[in-house]
Order: C-alpha cells, then sequence, then structure tokens
C-alpha cells in the first residue's frame, strides 16, 4: 500500500541514516527527505539512494536554492521539498524531471507555485492555516492538486485534515528526534501508519 506520508529527518547524521530509513520503510512509509540544514545532508542523501533508491522517494528538504536543486540532481534524488514559494527553484526542479513542494500558506502562494510548475503544494506551517483554512483554499484550487500538510498534522488529527482536503502529510519530530533510536523510529512509524489507515476508512 501506497502512503502519501513524507518522513522528514531533521538532524539525522550519514552514520545513522540508513537504520533509520530502514525502520520508516519497513513500517510502511516509502517518502523520505533529508532536509538540508541536518548534517551533512548530501552524504546522507547519497547514502539513501544507494541503498533504497528501488524502496522509497528520495529528496531532500529545506531546500531554498537553485545550486541545491543541481546538486540533488547529480546524485539522483527525486523529490525537493521547500519550506517557501521560489518559482526559480520550482522551475530548476521540474527541468531536472525531480517531484517539487514548495511551501505555501496563501491561495496566491499555492497559484504561484503550480504556475512555476510545482508537482504539489506543502501547506506549511499548518497548523497555523488549519483544516478550516485548507478547506477554502480547496475551493478554488485544481482538483487533482496533490496537498501535504506539514507542521501541526500529525496522528491525532489526520482525519480532520483528510475530510477538509490533505491529500497527504509530512512528518518530523513526531516521527523522528536527532539522537533517537531506530526502535523509537520505528515505534512511532507504525503508530502514524496505523493512524494514518485509520483516518482513510
Amino acid at each position: 500500500m501506497s502512503r502519501n506520508i513524507i518522513a522528514i529527518l531533521r538532524g539525522i547524521t550519514p552514520p545513522e541514516v540508513e537504520a533509520h530509513a530502514q525502520a520508516v520503510i519497513d513500517a510502511g512509509i516509502t517518502i523520505i527527505e533529508v532536509p538540508l540544514n541536518s548534517p551533512q545532508p548530501f552524504d546522507s542523501i547519497a547514502r539513501l539512494l544507494a541503498r533504497f533508491a528501488g524502496q522509497a522517494l528520495i529528496g531532500a528538504g529545506t531546500v531554498l536554492s537553485v545550486a541545491e536543486v543541481e546538486r540533488l540532481a547529480g546524485l539522483g534524488a527525486r523529490l525537493v521539498v521547500s519550506p517557501n514559494c521560489d518559482p526559480a527553484v520550482i522551475a530548476a526542479t521540474r527541468a531536472a524531471s525531480m517531484q517539487s513542494l514548495p511551501g505555501v500558506m496563501t491561495p496566491t502562494e499555492c497559484f504561484s507555485a503550480l504556475a512555476a510548475g510545482a508537482t504539489g503544494l506543502k501547506l506549511f506551517p499548518a497548523s497555523l492555516i488549519g483544516p478550516a483554512g485548507l478547506a477554502a483554499m480547496k475551493a478554488v484550487l485544481p482538483k487533482d492538486t496533490p496537498l501535504y500538510a506539514v507542521g501541526g498534522a500529525g496522528a491525532d488529527n489526520f482525519d480532520a485534515w483528510i475530510r477538509a482536503g490533505a491529500s497527504g502529510f509530512g512528518i518530523g519530530t513526531a516521527l523522528y528526534r536527532p539522537g533517537q533510536s531506530p526502535e523509537d523510529t520505528a515505534s512511532a512509524a507504525r503508530k502514524i501508519v496505523a493512524a494514518y489507515d485509520a483516518a482513510l476508512q
């Protein structure tokens, strides 16, 4: 079963990244991002691509520049996630045939991102938009637009977000915090997947 959950491994280090990625993949989460404000993020992403490219969609988060997009493309990454809406970053991502999920918070940013070629939208911070805000924006956005709620969406409110029109979620600290064990990550991932699956019923 394919689930629209992005595992955000912010703060992960290269020596530990494979064990934590294996934990989330085993739990059923097959989209993984390493934010670029993590230690040696490109090394971590290279390790993930070498081991899990056939099992998961792997890329980077907190991507803020075209140069970073180009470096990710050179590694073979397939996903670029940003906290903001930068048309140049989006265009470079699409030119490299990678999926683009820019951060948006207003209808203007949503439409700017889509016009630049974004393949989906990251509602961030979702806690400030809320399900009601998403529902209002959903009414005017193209109906097939993938919408990921990130920052304030989680196991306790997946159902409300899905009813409002969310297509998926990005999960950070509820899944991984720097220094925790792979076993803790596995346990958290299983709980998130169970809550997500229940919300879809």
